[in-house]
């Protein structure tokens, strides 16, 4: 049985929670989200807290998925989620401008990446790129494509990576 479906989910102050049948709508300081929940998982409101149940006995695990799925949608709206990259090696950099974040990543052209529809992207300093917004799982799509262009080779360590990602070096070929 999932510990994690039978734990109520917080409804945090300014945010303000919708639920019309199966869809539930998130509105807070940060933005606005909705969600299709599952047919087996019926939710409820009570107070300040979401309560999911299952329909059935076999659709536990899937009443976990989506009371996780809706804490992050309360998360989002509240606090947001941010992934940090970093660029290593010599004449990388990025550049937010406008919709568009311009990379320089040692290839004979530079690569423009069309930033989606709800998220933001802060260029820091030349080799941090900040990808923030309201969907953890777009966050971490629009973070694992930028990554994708270039990822941390283990010779030298140059490429794109994730701020806290450990890349296992490799020793160079002896004569």
């Amino acid at each position: 049985m999932s510990r994690i479906a039978k734990k109520p989910v917080e409804i945090v102050s300014g945010t303000e929670v919708t639920i019309s049948g199966q869809t539930v709508s998130v509105k807070g300081p940060k933005g606005a989200i909705s969600m299709d929940l599952h047919e087996t998982v019926n939710i409820a409101q009570e107070g300040n807290q979401l309560l999911l149940t299952p329909a059935n006995d076999a659709a536990m695990a899937m009443t976990g998925t989506m009371r996780s799925l809706v804490d992050n949608m309360v998360v989002g709206v509240s606090v947001g989620f941010e992934k940090k990259l970093q660029l290593i090696g010599v004449g990388y950099r990025a550049q937010a401008q406008g919709n568009v974040l311009n990379l320089t990543l040692g290839f004979s052209h530079p690569v423009n990446y069309a930033i989606p529809e709800g998220i933001t992207i802060e260029t820091p300093t030349q080799t941090e790129i900040s990808v923030q917004g309201v969907d953890k799982q777009k966050v971490g799509q629009v973070s694992a494509e930028i990554r994708a262009y270039r990822p941390p080779e283990p010779y030298k360590g140059k490429g794109v990576r994730y701020v806290d990602e450990y890349v296992l070096r490799k020793e160079a070929k002896k004569k």
